[in-house]
């Protein structure tokens, strides 16, 4: 019985399944002891006389011995598989170093103990065989922009073939991209272009702006001394106007006023101490102004100057009665001059 037990746990394990990655998808198989517990997230798969029976779920079990044997123990946790460096060709033709990380689980634990030989090589296989092909899709700036895109896809491939094996894929990350030395410094050269190029670009960009700048600070500043040259020659205008009217208005309430005195009990009188007054005045002032000074021949008879004032003053005055007095009596005449008018025509008519 001891030996049977030895041949059968020996010929479950294939010299492939030998190697340290593929210790994850298959332990060291237990034997038949009639009672056996499995581990959570594991999943035993169990052959009766040479031929699938059941898979046996986690927790206490009971097989048949000798008639039962566990096959394959597969694990149901997510497994993470280094995907070798490889090399692909780009769609610009150029060399390039990579390798990744492949996240999977088992899904159908009899697909992937019955549908492949070797899970863990024919994923691997698959995974960089698709890297290659995906590879062949894009160029090399491509390949370094589109990552994700790129991920994506390789987990949609992966999928797709390894759905008869029941195991899934669940994410595939690059991990190093590695380029030729010489497009490497190609890269390198380009780069540092693009970021000359951008720093000429940013400066005469800059330049630009200071130049609007400085040109709109003139312009408006022109604007607003115009304006203000305008509002103060407005504000002047506005300012001898007023006192343009109140110098008239001023002086027309002292003629009033002085009128009114001249009408009043001795008001020649007054007046005529004003002209005296005025006229000392004015020769007190003589030759402050000018070397050429103009003397009457009786300067110093002060009477007779004020007499002449005077009588120029009282000429002045008849003259604007008489002309009130005409003025009155033309508008008295023209009725009389439309009523003879009148009786003139109808006394032709009669």
């Amino acid at each position: 019985h001891k030996i049977s037990i030895r041949f059968h746990s020996r010929q479950t394990v294939p010299a492939l399944w030998g190697s340290r990655a593929q210790q994850r998808w298959a332990s060291s198989l237990p034997m038949n002891t009639v009672v056996l517990f499995v581990p959570q997230q594991e999943a035993w798969v169990v052959e009766r006389m040479g031929r699938f029976h059941r898979i046996l779920e986690p927790g206490l079990n009971f097989l048949i011995p000798i008639l039962d044997r566990v096959k394959y123990v597969q694990s149901l946790k997510e497994i993470v598989i280094d995907v070798p460096e490889q090399s692909a060709v780009s769609l610009d033709n150029v060399t390039l170093q990579i390798d990744g990380v492949l996240y999977l689980r088992i899904l159908d634990p009899f697909k992937a103990s019955y549908g492949v030989e070797d899970p863990e090589y024919a994923v691997t296989q698959l995974a960089q065989t698709t890297m290659r092909s995906e590879l062949g899709k894009l160029t090399l700036d491509k390949v370094f922009r589109e990552r994700e895109s790129l991920n994506a896809n390789m987990v949609h491939s992966i999928n797709q073939a390894s759905d008869d094996w029941g195991i899934r894929c669940l994410r595939y990350e690059i991990k190093d991209i590695h380029v030729p030395p010489r497009v490497k410094e190609s890269m390198q050269m380009q780069v540092e272009a693009e970021r000359k190029k951008r720093a000429t670009v940013l400066e005469s960009e800059g330049t630009r702006e200071a130049a609007i700048n400085v040109a709109e600070g003139r312009k408006q500043a022109q604007i607003l001394a115009s304006e203000g040259q305008k509002a103060e020659q407005i504000n002047k205008a506005a300012g001898e106007a007023n006192a343009v009217l109140a110098k008239a208005e001023a002086k027309a309430k002292a003629i009033r006023l002085l009128s009114e005195a001249l009408t009043r009990q001795n008001g020649n009188a007054a007046a005529s101490l004003t002209v005296a007054e005025q006229y000392v005045s004015a020769f007190s002032n003589l030759a402050k102004e000018s070397n050429t000074i103009l003397l009457p021949s009786n300067t110093g008879d002060i009477s007779s100057m004020v007499t002449q004032a005077m009588a120029i003053y009282g000429s002045l005055s008849k003259t604007k009665s008489t002309a009130d007095s005409v003025s009155v009596t033309a508008e008295t005449n023209e009725p009389i001059l439309e009523g003879n008018t009148v009786s003139e025509t109808e006394t032709g008519q009669k």
